[in-house]
């Protein structure tokens, strides 16, 4: 095979279009992956519409990625043609900004993603750098682990570095993409788990997933109902709104944290009152390295924690992603090429 497909936007706000691509070469510290699944992320939505400095077009867009390695660059070691592997929205550090010489990888300054820094996983193939793989066990399908790349690890490497521990009350605000994970991991965790919605509806959902609690947030005041509960140690935040997020500050227990990883551009209306008054924090969380990556999916098959996903085929991407913008997937569209 010369060639691969690939699903491009050819200029910013743009529709996606199915074209042929030559089939690219990975060049040294580089493999090329066959795509098997790519899961589509809000974010992916930020760089069609080149929100984000430095997208280019046309773009391949894509940074929840399963597959299977097809071609090793040269000087590549410990990798070889068939393993499995997942590339998530950490696509590979540059190794000398201040971040990355602290060992901070994920916060590297020029933190390469898949789809900004490179062409992304809409595709038939794409190439990577080795730092930037994980690999997947035998348990996870590639649609399944392909989530696992971006909202996966995000939600679980937020829970498992917050101050909660077994037992402690912990909330998750939101019941979408994100936050459906972020419930089922911190069930898995063995966390007290709390889901905030909007609507009665979702209440049989949370419950599901492993919630102990649900709070419906049309119906009652977040904050009185968490303490009513004794507090929450952790509020996850993965609902992409910042009044839903203010609302649970003082639901937090003494030194309680409210962790965001829903992006949104809107502030914050907490008073440093709120904050000073029980010792409490906010602050954000990033996705995670490879190697979170790794560890998130290993987590994962051992607990039985398992993304809700709905699957299209490549040739699908504009359905699938105006599918995801609605709001109307449950939970997390993927697009596979029947590799």
């Amino acid at each position: 095979m010369t060639s691969m497909r690939v699903a491009q936007v050819s200029s910013p706000g743009g529709k996606f279009e199915i074209v042929e691509r030559e089939l690219p070469q990975p060049g040294p510290g580089h493999v090329r992956i066959t795509v098997e699944a790519c899961g589509i992320c809000h974010t992916d939505a930020a760089f069609v519409h080149d929100a984000f400095p430095g997208v280019g077009f046309p773009l391949v867009t894509g940074h929840e990625v399963a597959g299977r390695i097809d071609a090793l660059g040269e000087g590549v070691t410990g990798w070889q043609a068939g393993d499995r592997v997942a590339v998530g929205w950490f696509g590979g550090h540059c190794g000398h900004c201040r971040p990355c010489r602290e060992g901070h990888f994920i916060d590297c300054a020029n933190l390469q993603v898949p789809g900004w820094a490179y062409p992304g996983g809409f595709a038939e193939a794409m190439v990577a750098p080795v730092s930037a793989l994980a690999r997947i066990p035998d348990e996870l399908s590639a649609a399944e682990a392909a989530p696992l790349g971006c909202a996966g690890v995000t939600t679980f490497n937020a829970l498992r570095h917050s101050a909660a521990r077994p037992g402690d009350l912990v909330a998750v605000l939101g019941l979408g993409g994100l936050g459906h994970l972020g419930v089922q991991y911190a069930a898995a965790l063995g966390l007290d788990t709390v889901a905030i919605a909007r609507g009665a509806d979702k209440k049989d959902l949370a419950h599901k997933l492993g919630a102990r609690h649900y709070i419906d947030s049309t119906a009652t005041d977040v904050a009185e109902a968490l303490q009513a509960l004794g507090g929450a140690k952790v509020v996850l935040a993965t609902a992409a709104s910042s009044a839903a997020m203010t609302a649970t500050v003082d639901g937090l227990a003494h030194r309680g944290e409210l962790v965001v990883i829903g992006a949104t551009p809107e502030p914050l209306a907490i008073s440093p009152l709120q904050l000073i008054m029980g010792s409490r924090t906010v602050h954000g969380h990033p996705s995670g390295t490879s190697q979170d990556v790794q560890e998130t999916m290993a987590f994962t098959a051992l607990s039985g924690v398992r993304p809700m996903i709905e699957t299209m085929p490549l040739e699908e991407a504009g359905a699938a992603f105006e599918r995801m913008l609605s709001g109307d997937a449950r939970f997390r569209m993927v697009l596979t090429t029947g590799k």
